[in-house]
């Protein structure tokens, strides 16, 4: 059975681009070679929806994916699911400015029903991705890495659900994820990897903006940059580039929220 995506409205698609009789539709491909270049293909297209549909498929032929694999799948859902993340963004914005300048207007029901729209559209991903995380990726993930970047990946997008649908639910999801994944992070990564900065940066940020302990937060960032920081340069050249971005980021965040807690403070 071809797999459909939950999060595409079918009606809109037929009325801006109509089927012509013998239209070509997309046909995802049967074996692994042809999906993964397919999904890069469709990477380079900026076709995310076809990307994410081939490397479900992959990960339905094998989930015990590679690191190439791994980061393919990972993309394909991160850009589905930022241009709905940033349009909510921009209707929320727009909500909230039209009703504390105007109240309630003619426009007020026509902004809630595209934000509504958005967050459908965005659970609908998360919900997409959640089954394949606990159906197939997470059981299957082998060794410290894999398993730290799934779980990582479920603590995202509950995070994500939890932004946009707020929900005790969501943030406990995304908690218990984020745990999980630390506890295998500190036992079988080094401070240095990648896999364990993305965590813990992602993480300072979940409890800085989504639970609201800020000190939590500054304080699980700092830690994370003071230990990996000065190791930096002990590593390989490919290993520092990709540990650097992260630890700047570690770096940008501490800086924001040092001054963010300062003017709360006075």
């Amino acid at each position: 059975m071809t797999d459909s995506l939950k999060w595409v409205n079918q009606a809109i698609i037929d009325e801006v681009v109509p089927k012509k009789k013998g239209a070509c539709e997309f046909r995802v491909p049967e074996s692994h070679d042809d999906l993964i270049f397919t999904a890069k293909l469709a990477e380079q297209a900026e076709r995310y929806d076809e990307m994410v549909l081939c490397m479900k498929k992959v990960v339905k032929l094998n989930p015990e994916l590679n690191v190439e694999e791994r980061n393919l799948l990972a993309l394909a859902y991160k850009n589905v699911i930022t241009t709905r993340r940033s349009a909510w963004r921009v209707v929320i914005a727009i909500e909230a400015r039209e009703i504390e300048a105007f109240g309630t207007t003619a426009a007020t029901p026509l902004i809630g029903m595209l934000r509504q729209q958005f967050e459908a559209e965005l659970a609908a991903v998360c919900e997409d991705f959640f089954a394949l995380l606990e159906q197939y990726l997470i059981p299957a993930a082998q060794g410290g890495e894999a398993q730290v970047f799934y779980l990582k990946l479920k603590g995202d997008y509950h995070r994500y659900y939890a932004e946009v649908i707020p929900s005790e639910a969501q943030k406990q999801a995304a908690k218990e994820a984020y745990e999980r994944a630390t506890q295998v992070a500190n036992a079988s990564l080094p401070a240095t990897h990648p896999t364990r900065l993305g965590l813990v940066l992602n993480v300072s940020v979940f409890h800085y903006e989504i639970l609201k302990q800020r000190e939590t937060g500054f304080a699980m960032a700092r830690t994370a940059y003071n230990e990996a920081a000065p190791e930096l340069e002990s590593l390989d050249p490919e290993a520092f580039r990709e540990a650097a971005v992260t630890v700047q980021m570690l770096r940008d965040n501490l800086n924001m929220w040092s001054d963010d807690m300062q003017q709360q403070q006075q």
